[in-house]
């Protein structure tokens, strides 16, 4: 019955989120008007599309989650809150591959678009919701991947970016509402988290929790994330003015590391009174477990919208980077009204290709590592030298620094699976980045000589 009230509500609020009028703008960024409370709301509930991966890291590894999904991307976001807002602000762009477009001309911006693409799948939280659905009605996996995917996309299809941040408001409440219940019934039938503590074993109250410390860096560095991510750079994009966007990225991890302590305790409660649980399932099994039937249903609610404000989100962005970076950019059509229908093509693209991924990496926690590792490399460098121009380098160099970035770190990853294991033991993120590193200072390097060279005499 809560569930049902929730879709229901849900619904009505996406479709209620009429356009205003038929710009890209609008469609893409509400006509950037977004304030400080719907920034904040979007987001949040955004960042936390993966919740079952969290619940099934942290009853396995322990506090060494915070570490690895927390620290780091509060320390990114404050740069990225710092150092980058204020250039993304003023810049006026739609999306990232359209930065990449701008600078560095076609060949980037259509490279950018297509590793944007994977970057933005919403295939680990398609996942995530069907699993809950599944649990929670009983459905097979396959009607409830194509249930809550169908779901999800029907409300912003019609009403674009507007129909994500009216729905995050709802499920921003619902998502912190829950966790609250939760930890306070847990909290009054087995004791206190210090209690809970008490009886933790060491490996989950270390700092790695069983992680090799390249694992750890690795992680770590994948929180750099942050500063090519498109959700981010959507919602500065879309906000009313620098100081919205700044503090909307600070406020936001204040309530990260809330959301965190909530999601990282109520695991520990179960590690420590339910060992032996299947990890993934952790959330759903205490709330069976100690919650009464209409809080039972409360609470599946909650786990619903933080998976589906992130599919909303991911899918959006999705649909944008195949329609309008990709498809309209390819066809040449840039007025809104095509834009607006290539991105609509978009929509049903991206979760036709989530659906595949989905097939290749069951695992939410699999996803998150494989898409960061592969396609953050090629990435990060490009668009840090697009926001920084200080450190010019000639725009021909960017096409074949980004083919050859992508190359490397994916055949890394690749010869990686064929033989068994990472050459050296290294995983490819870090050999990628520092080899994408690597390209950037030859290409610096050959700019500087082409600017020193004199002109040839007639």
């Amino acid at each position: 019955m809560v569930v049902g009230a929730y879709l229901l509500l849900l619904t009505y609020l996406g479709w209620k989120a009429k356009n205003r009028d038929d710009s890209q703008e609008e469609y893409l960024l509400s006509n950037r008007t977004l304030t400080l409370p719907a920034m904040v709301a979007t987001l949040v509930t955004t960042w936390y599309g993966g919740i079952l991966g969290i619940g099934e890291f942290a009853s396995e590894n322990g506090i060494s989650t915070w570490f690895v999904f927390g620290l780091p991307y509060y320390f990114f976001a404050a740069l990225f809150a710092f150092f980058l807002v204020p250039r993304l602000r003023r810049a006026s762009y739609l999306s990232i591959p359209d930065l990449l477009y701008r600078h560095f001309g076609k060949k980037a911006g259509a490279l950018g678009s297509l590793l944007i693409l994977f970057l933005t799948s919403p295939a680990p939280y398609i996942l995530s919701t069907a699993v809950i659905i599944s649990r929670l009605l009983g459905w097979s996996m396959l009607v409830s991947t194509l249930a809550g995917t169908l779901f999800s996309m029907a409300y912003i299809y019609r009403g674009g970016f507007r129909s994500v941040v009216k729905t995050d408001k709802l499920q921003f409440a619902l998502m912190y509402g829950g966790f609250i219940i939760l930890l306070a019934y847990l909290w009054y039938f087995y004791g206190s988290p210090q209690q809970m503590w008490g009886q933790l074993s060491p490996r989950l109250k270390s700092v790695t929790g069983g992680l090799s410390l390249q694992e750890m860096l690795v992680w770590f560095f994948i929180a750099s994330w942050t500063f090519i991510d498109p959700s981010f750079h959507q919602r500065v994009a879309a906000s009313r003015d620098i100081k919205t966007a700044r503090n909307g990225v600070l406020v936001s991890i204040g309530f990260w590391f809330v959301f965190d302590m909530l999601t990282l305790s109520t695991a520990l409660y179960a590690a420590v009174y339910f060992p032996g649980s299947e990890p993934l399932m952790i959330y759903p099994l205490l709330a069976e477990t100690v919650l009464p039937p209409l809080l039972q249903g409360l609470f599946f609610t909650a786990l619903l919208a933080v998976t589906m404000s992130t599919v909303d989100s991911y899918s959006f962005l999705s649909a944008q980077t195949i329609g309008r970076d990709i498809l309209a950019q390819l066809n040449r059509k840039e007025s809104d009204l095509e834009v607006r229908f290539y991105t609509k093509m978009g929509l049903i693209i991206s979760v036709a290709l989530a659906l595949m991924l989905i097939v290749w990496i069951p695992s939410v926690v699999q996803l998150w590592f494989v898409l960061g590792t592969l396609f953050i490399p090629p990435l990060i460098w490009p668009i840090l030298l697009a926001l920084f121009p200080a450190l010019p380098i000639d725009r021909k160099f960017i096409f074949p620094l980004m083919l050859l970035s992508s190359v490397f770190t994916i055949g890394w990853h690749l010869l990686a699976e064929y033989n068994g294991g990472y050459f050296l033991g290294f995983r490819a993120f870090i050999p990628g980045l520092l080899f994408s590193a690597l390209l950037v200072f030859i290409a610096r390097h050959r700019t500087l000589v082409q600017k020193t060279k004199p002109e040839a005499t007639p």
